[in-house]
């Protein structure tokens, strides 16, 4: 799969949103604390998102009802689904400049009831995106920071129905965060999570 920019200006994968909210205190915070004692950018990134991967916990694996979009809120309350640690991972890797995108796939829902949408990021290095799932590991799973090959959650079955969606958005995608913002638990999240972009 070829990825497709939604955007050719490449700022526009650093910059700040009410979602990627690398400004506030709590993620400048965390990634200055991540950048201590690295060599290099790429050694941040992969700091970052083994951070975001495997100390805050997804929040269908831990239980927890509670419902985080805001990169600020995803660090702070240490929760989250995968879009909003996609979100945390983001704000931590733009917060020290490095160029980092927004993707998705539509995967088969954990109970076989049609599709959802899965969140994950690409970062870009030497001049090529790579993806990057941070929504953590658990039996059957072991997504890794990787620029030399996918090391993602999963494979989407192309004959069941899943794909991967090729864009790197600069934001969020509307129709997951209006989702995420407007769900009241997670429970009512499950139901109103989009399957297609």
């Amino acid at each position: 799969m070829e990825p497709i920019q939604d955007t050719d200006d490449l700022s526009a994968y650093l910059t700040a949103d009410e979602a990627i909210d690398h400004e506030h205190p709590v993620v400048r915070e965390t990634a200055a604390r991540l950048a201590e004692g690295v060599a290099d950018s790429y050694e941040y990134a992969r700091a970052a998102y083994e951070f975001v991967r495997d100390t805050i916990p997804h929040s269908a694996d831990a239980g927890d009802p509670r419902v985080t979009w805001r990169a600020s809120d995803v660090l702070r309350l240490r929760t989250g689904i995968c879009h909003a640690k996609a979100h945390a991972l983001t704000a931590l890797l733009r917060a020290e400049d490095i160029p980092t995108a927004l993707c998705y796939q539509r995967l088969t829902r954990d109970d076989g009831s049609g599709h959802v949408l899965h969140g994950l990021v690409a970062v870009r290095f030497h001049g090529a995106w790579h993806r990057q799932d941070p929504r953590g590991n658990r039996p059957g799973v072991d997504a890794r920071f990787s620029l030399d090959g996918e090391r993602l959650a999963w494979i989407p079955d192309l004959a069941s129905g899943e794909l991967d969606h090729p864009v790197l958005y600069a934001a969020p995608h509307p129709a997951v965060l209006d989702a995420l913002k407007a769900a009241p638990d997670r429970p009512c999240l499950w139901k109103t999570l989009p399957s297609a972009l």
